[in-house]
This record gives structure tokens, C-alpha cells and sequence, in this order.
């Protein structure tokens, strides 16, 4: 890609991003090191080895990241402050690359999944003496196809900002196929800011009907945000519609970042929830070999960020209540309702007994986390159908969790010992012969490995990781309304 392709990505990005001056490198036109920069490790920069580093900052937005978190201003006549200035900003842009520009544990209430490896400084030295500075930070981030789909996603929604005039489309009543709106031609415009429609015709007046090459768009655009494809434009395809392509790549930007936060090389054989798109991947030696949908934690009880492992199946489970779930909803219960979902008291605690009603379900995958999150089983099966599926309290409930528990019990060769333990109707721990770890993940826009797909922000984390970048305030979120649940 051509430089005035590059500083065009820049300039986009600058459409939606505010200066965060204090994570920049400061322009110390007196020569003099700052304090910080006194600390940097002695490194002797060559001419070719600084035009890469530079050039390879000016191109950050391929990561999603803005190059003045990096290198501001202009570089200091001195040889020792620019050397200084030089290695500040090769160490804080390869640190972002190779382990994200923020850090998750601060970001966020609960973050346990293990981070990158990479040993900066050493790099940076070895990349100047063999004169490979821009290679060494290309090979920092992750080396995925996801990375790179979100990557040119991120571009190609920059230079959708820059060129587009982009008005967000008003609210009102649902706009159903074949219906005429004031707010249709907003709508088109809207559609073809981001690509979903081809440029107006000159000369061509404005439509108010929602015809049948609108509804198509639509469509498409309802797939890709996984809205229920159906065309008629409520509050969620609105919210979609108007996002826009610079809240598009402001998306990419908190994605990539994410990325950047995980393992180079997490566990070949795996389970990875995407608590965001309500979606559970199950990896076997480097492959994925199963998708199925999730329910996750409701917005005001999110599913946290968390990796812990599983090496027993619990069959017939039984619930025992948290105690904040029994005091605001167990205890307000009569005691027929108690009754009636065979819920007794066991050590002085609610405990709701196995069978056909129990909020777990079947099974549970007894995952070893502190906070006592895992996957499991529902009697509410018809909620994996819907499009919007945060519905727990924090535990996330898998599609045909028997069928799962089944598949990973005969990969173990514990199958037998599995169905003998449902069919005793008793709660009963069957112990696998392989750990599992669990990722539980967060990531609103991604790859599904044909088109980048986007989420909207449930739990309101994006904004934080946002802010962190330098990325002003995203779209409003639109509260989701949840019928009553009782499960975990």
C-alpha cells in the first residue's frame, strides 16, 4: 500500500479518535531526555533501522492503533534525545503489538486468561543490529486469520469514514418491507456509507418506500450483526444501521486490541465462549470441530473474563443457590413455589434437586474458578433460538448440553461411565481422563472465518478498552429488556 494510502487510514482514524497526550511520546524540542527516557536501555539507532520504525508507526492503524500514542512531533537534531525518543516509542509500539497497548487487569473487574510472552528489549536491539526493525514488529502481533480479516476490515471502514457522509438514520416506528418512510432515504444513505449498497444515481430523487433492494441490504447487514434476518428495521438494526463505518472501525480497534491481549499459542484443544455473541467453539488439537450457541450472564450480571479448566462431568446436578441469587429472588418465593421446583434446605442453604426442573439442567462442567462460573445444561432450551441470548446470571448454559458432555465423554473413553451416571437420577461426578480449559471471552466484532461479524456491546466493556486506545465514546448502548430467570 502507497504512503498517502497509509496517512489517508491515519486521517480516518483521527475521525473518530481523540489525542491522548499523555501516553504519546512527549516532543522535547530542548534536546534534553525526560526522566522516563533516562531509564531507556542505551541502544545505537542507524539511519535505515529509524526510517523503518518510523514508517512502520506511521502505518499503526493496521493494528487499530493511532501513531501518536507513539512518536508526536518532531524528532530532537541530538542524536542522543532522538535515540532516546526512537527506543521510548520502538518499546511502547512493539509492547502494544505483542501484548496490547492496555492492560486488561486494570480494565477490567475480573480478567483471568493468561497473556502473551514476549521479550521486547532483546528484540528491539537484535532488529537494528540486522537491520530488520520493520519486520520484527510486523511478527509481533498475532500471526491469525482473524487478525488479519479485522485488520483490513479496520482500513477499509477508515476510508469508508473519510469518503462517506455519514448521518445517523432517526428513531420511530419499525420500518417493515414494502411500507413507505420519511426516513428511508436516510437509511439507503446510511446502507451505502458502509458498503451495502452501491453509490446513488445523479439525478435520482429521494424514495420514501422501503423497497425491495433496501430489504436486501438490510438483510445482509442483519447477518452480520446477528439480528434476526428478517428486514424490518427496529431499535437493534437501527442501532446496527447507525453505527456507521467510523463506529465500525472504532469496533475493529477494541477487537484487535483484545486479540493482542491473548496467549500467541492457547491450548490446541480447548473451549473458547464468546460471551458477547452468546457462541461456544470447541477446539481439538488446533481445529475447531463443534459451534453451538450459549446463553451468557444478563448485562447487569456479566459473565466475567476468565480461563479455568474442567476435568469432571457432573451428571444429575444439583443446584446450590448462590447466596445472592437466594436472598434477592429464592427467599421472596412461597412455599408451594418451592415445592413445585423441588427446592429444600440443605445445610442451612437453598439447593434445588436434580430432575426435569433443575436450572442446571442435565450436566454441568464443573470448572475450577473461584468465582464459581461454568457451563451447563438449561430446561429453557427454546432461549438458544433466540438472536439476543444474555439471559444467566453469570454461568453459561450450552445448546444440547448433553449432547456436548456425550461427544466430550466419548473422546475421553469415559462414555459408558457417563450415561450409567445419567441414568441413576442421582447427582454423580464422573471424572475425565483429559483437563479442559475454558476460555471466557468478550469480543463484539470478529471473523467467523468467511465474513467479520459484529455484537453490540452488552456489558458495556468496549468503552473501556475505547478510552484506553484514545477512541472517543462509542454509540449509546440501547438497554436490553430480559424476561425474569432464575438460573445461574
Amino acid at each position: 500500500m502507497s504512503n498517502s494510502k497509509w496517512i489517508g487510514a491515519a486521517l480516518g482514524l483521527a475521525l473518530y479518535s481523540t489525542a491522548l497526550a499523555s501516553c504519546s511520546v512527549k516532543d522535547d524540542r530542548s534536546g534534553q531526555p525526560t526522566s522516563q527516557e533516562a531509564n531507556l536501555p542505551k541502544v545505537e539507532w542507524t539511519k535505515n533501522a529509524e526510517n523503518q520504525l518510523v514508517q512502520a508507526i506511521a502505518q499503526a492503524p493496521t493494528n487499530g492503533l493511532k501513531p501518536d500514542l507513539f512518536l508526536k512531533g518532531d524528532l530532537p537534531k541530538d542524536d542522543s534525545a532522538r535515540f532516546a525518543v526512537l527506543t521510548k516509542a520502538a518499546l511502547g509500539y512493539a509492547e502494544a503489538l505483542a501484548h496490547g497497548y492496555s492492560d486488561p487487569k486494570k480494565l477490567a473487574k475480573d480478567y483471568s486468561i493468561p497473556r502473551p510472552s514476549a521479550e521486547v528489549e532483546r528484540g528491539l536491539v537484535q532488529a537494528i543490529q540486522n537491520g530488520t526493525v520493520d519486520q520484527w514488529l510486523a511478527s509481533l502481533p498475532p500471526q491469525t486469520d482473524e487478525y488479519r480479516a479485522l485488520s483490513q476490515a479496520h482500513l477499509d471502514y477508515l476510508r469508508m469514514a473519510q469518503n462517506a457522509k455519514f448521518e445517523p438514520v432517526g428513531d420511530g416506528e419499525p420500518i417493515k418491507p414494502g411500507s413507505r418512510d420519511p426516513r428511508v432515504p436516510a437509511v439507503a444513505s446510511a446502507l451505502r456509507a458502509v458498503g451495502y449498497l452501491p453509490s446513488a444515481q445523479s439525478g435520482a430523487g429521494p424514495e420514501t418506500r422501503y423497497s425491495s433492494a433496501l430489504v436486501s441490504a438490510v438483510k445482509r447487514l442483519q447477518t452480520d450483526f446477528g439480528i434476526k434476518s428478517d428486514g424490518i428495521i427496529g431499535d437493534t438494526t437501527l442501532d446496527a444501521l447507525n453505527l456507521g463505518p467510523a463506529g465500525r472501525a472504532r469496533q475493529l480497534a477494541v477487537a484487535m486490541e483484545r486479540l493482542r491481549w491473548l496467549q500467541r499459542d492457547p491450548p490446541k484443544t480447548r473451549i473458547d465462549v464468546n460471551t458477547a455473541a452468546a457462541v461456544l467453539d470447541y477446539w481439538r488439537d488446533g481445529n475447531p470441530v463443534d459451534h453451538r450457541n450459549v446463553v451468557p450472564g444478563e448485562p447487569e450480571k456479566p459473565t466475567p473474563q476468565l480461563q479455568a479448566s474442567f476435568s469432571s462431568l457432573v451428571a444429575n446436578p444439583k443446584w446450590r443457590v448462590p447466596d445472592s441469587i437466594a436472598e434477592e429472588e429464592i427467599a421472596k418465593k412461597d412455599q408451594s413455589w418451592l415445592v413445585e421446583n423441588e427446592v429444600t434446605m440443605e445445610n442451612g442453604r437453598y439447593v434445588q434437586q436434580p430432575g426435569p426442573k433443575n436450572s442446571l439442567g442435565m450436566v454441568k462442567f464443573d470448572m475450577e474458578d473461584p468465582q464459581q462460573i461454568y457451563l451447563h445444561d438449561t430446561p429453557f432450551k427454546e432461549l438458544f433460538a433466540l438472536p439476543e441470548r444474555h439471559r444467566s446470571h453469570g454461568c453459561v448454559r450450552v445448546e444440547d448440553a448433553l449432547g456436548f458432555a456425550a461427544m466430550l465423554a466419548s473422546e475421553d473413553g469415559v462414555a459408558d461411565k457417563f450415561q450409567e451416571a445419567l441414568s441413576g437420577g442421582e447427582e454423580k461426578w464422573v471424572k475425565l481422563k483429559t483437563e479442559t480449559p475454558v476460555r471466557l471471552l468478550y469480543h463484539t466484532a470478529f471473523w467467523d472465518g468467511s465474513r467479520v461479524q459484529f455484537r453490540p456491546d452488552v456489558y458495556g466493556w468496549d468503552e473501556d478498552v475505547g478510552r484506553a486506545l484514545g477512541l472517543v465514546t462509542g454509540f449509546p448502548r440501547r438497554k436490553i429488556e430480559q424476561g425474569p430467570d432464575l438460573g445461574p
